[in-house]
């Protein structure tokens, strides 16, 4: 890379604005940049019950404000009072099973919050580029194991990615608007199955897992030869930063994908590593009949994507192979729930060694 990790981004004059800053994803981003000293501003909804905000106890820690990304006045009110040069938005509702739940509330959120955000960014002339997280799973996905590439076809068959395709629809919609009338350039990224320390969130392997530990009871594994794209959260949140410098030159990117180098392994794989590396996580073999058949038919069972793009455009790779992932995040929670170290200390740590490799 020309320049540091941050460094175009520490020339703008205005911060970035991370909406979903109290999620998984955003407080690890909050960490990064405030290691790379690069002003972030937040705006999210309240943090949620043991969550990795709460438990590295953020709030006020950076400048922020609770609010819902389809409030579109409090959300204008926030940018015109902090002047971003640039937005990364991930606030989203960003479950599959719960897309079953609550499908309007899905779309809701992650398409007309996504219009939203840029309708008022078009508005205000001191933001100038901006990247939308959408997700691996906006692809036509025939399970056949084949990586996708940018230029592929999209296609969401449950309610969860069906609306981060319509996310992608916006996002291509003002991007032609930024090319007709001017304004900041956009580009969506898409990651694969992110994990790290402190994420919670039901129905993930990981984080069930960890609940096992704490209620200390065997935990029932959903779907084990279901392959994914894991990674550690730091690597497409590295890539997200090379993104929106690279946009800032400017540049026209249309979308970026983010991924591991080798194949996606699958869920059963994941559980060997991380019971290999702490015993105190336990798992059964459940009859089939016993579990819930629904959550054997909502996901795909092969997922891949080729990174080719990042590489090529960005200098961007992957730092941590699957198996380094699963372990720094197992490790992660077991100093915190066995050694004591606070979360905050622990991001910090992980992002300096990360950052080192």
């Amino acid at each position: 890379m020309e320049n540091p990790l941050g460094q175009r981004l520490l020339e703008l004059s205005g911060p970035v604005l991370l909406t979903g800053h109290t999620g998984f994803k955003g407080t690890w981003m909050t960490f990064l940049l405030e290691h790379l000293n690069v002003p972030v501003v937040g705006y999210s909804l309240p943090p949620e019950k043991d969550s990795l905000f709460d438990r590295a106890d953020r709030s006020g820690a950076v400048l922020e404000a609770f609010g819902d990304v389809r409030d579109y006045e409090a959300l204008e009110e926030f940018l015109d009072l902090h002047k971003p040069s640039t937005i990364i938005h991930m606030a989203a509702q960003p479950l599959v099973l719960k897309s079953y739940e609550n499908p309007r509330e899905t779309f809701d959120v992650n398409v007309m919050g996504t219009v939203n955000v840029l309708d008022i960014a078009f508005k205000k002339e001191f933001v100038k580029a901006i990247i939308i997280v959408t997700t691996d799973k906006v692809y036509r996905n025939d399970n056949s194991g084949r990586a996708f590439v940018e230029s592929d076809p999209l296609e969401g068959k449950d309610p969860y990615s069906a609306s981060k395709v319509g996310t992608e629809a916006v996002v291509a919609a003002w991007q032609q608007i930024s090319k007709v009338s001017g304004g900041p350039i956009v580009a969506s990224v898409r990651a694969g199955n992110v994990i790290g320390g402190g994420d919670f969130a039901k129905n993930r392997i990981i984080p069930d897992l960890i609940r096992g530990v704490i209620n200390g009871t065997p935990v029932q594994v959903r779907n084990p030869n279901s392959t994914r794209p894991w990674q550690h959260v730091l690597d497409p949140l590295c890539g997200y930063l090379l993104t929106l410098e690279e946009i800032l030159e400017p540049r026209y990117l249309s979308s970026v994908n983010f991924s591991p180098k080798e194949q996606s392994l699958p869920v059963a794989k994941i559980v060997e590593i991380a019971t290999s590396f702490w015993e105190q996580i336990k798992i059964e073999v459940a009859a089939t009949k016993s579990l819930d058949m629904k959550e054997f038919q909502v996901e795909s069972t092969e997922l891949n994507l080729d990174s080719n793009l990042a590489a090529n455009l960005l200098g961007w790779r992957p730092r941590y192979s699957q198996e380094e992932s699963v372990l720094s995040t197992v490790k992660w929670w077991k100093d915190f729930l066995n050694n004591e170290v606070s979360a905050e200390e622990l991001c910090r740590r992980d992002i300096a060694i990360f950052l080192k490799n």
